[in-house]
């Protein structure tokens, strides 16, 4: 697998980029990872990087977006915040990585047994976690279809405000960095959300983000 230089990251548009995430997902899936030299990567890569995508994933220790995509060293900026959150320092790291670096794709990554999202269910307060938490919480009273055992113990409960928050997040990156929003509306970058099953490995992506 070759690293990428900037002439490839030139030619490769946000919906090449969706399909390079999803073969690779499919290659994590099967067990069948390309054969990389990531220290000759490494080498590669020590005068410039060239990524093709920003994913904002939890820093859940079974969601490295690396490893479910199958990616090397030099392809995708990975931002991790525990329930897949955005704030300023996300939104300008995500601005960088697009605007200045060429990245062509955001995608907004959730996953199953999130255990931000079960903190956030279940109104969990605890320190720095608190305010954390508190950004989930709108996705939380969002989710109206479950009428009962609205707890972290209702998995289907806990899935379903998952999704809601990952779609969430998807808006606020469009609603709060104007210079994503111009690059995204004029198709030089895509966006979008999708959920990783931390039992079969498989990424999910959603539509119509």
């Amino acid at each position: 697998m070759k690293t990428l230089t900037q002439e490839m990251q030139t030619a490769i548009t946000p919906l090449m980029a969706l399909d390079l995430l999803k073969d690779g997902n499919k290659r994590f899936v099967n067990n069948l990872k390309v054969n990389r030299n990531l220290l000759q990567q490494a080498n590669e890569t020590s005068d410039g990087q060239h990524p093709f995508a920003v994913i904002l994933s939890c820093i859940d220790s079974r969601t490295s977006a690396e490893l479910i995509f199958d990616q090397g060293l030099g392809d995708i900026f990975s931002v991790r915040i525990a329930g897949n959150i955005v704030n300023e320092d996300i939104l300008g790291s995500m601005e960088f990585g697009c605007k200045v670096a060429g990245a062509k794709i955001i995608v907004v990554l959730g996953h199953t047994k999130c255990g931000a999202v079960k903190g956030a269910c279940d109104h969990v307060e605890m320190g720095n976690l608190t305010a954390l938490l508190t950004k989930i919480r709108p996705a939380v009273d969002e989710e109206t279809i479950t009428k009962e055992n609205r707890t972290s113990m209702n998995s289907s409960f806990v899935e379903n405000v998952a999704t809601i928050n990952v779609k969430r997040t998807v808006k606020a990156i469009l609603e709060r960095s104007p210079i994503l929003k111009e690059l995204i509306e004029a198709g030089q970058v895509g966006i979008v959300g999708g959920t990783h099953d931390i039992t079969t490995g498989a990424v999910t992506f959603f539509n119509n983000e």
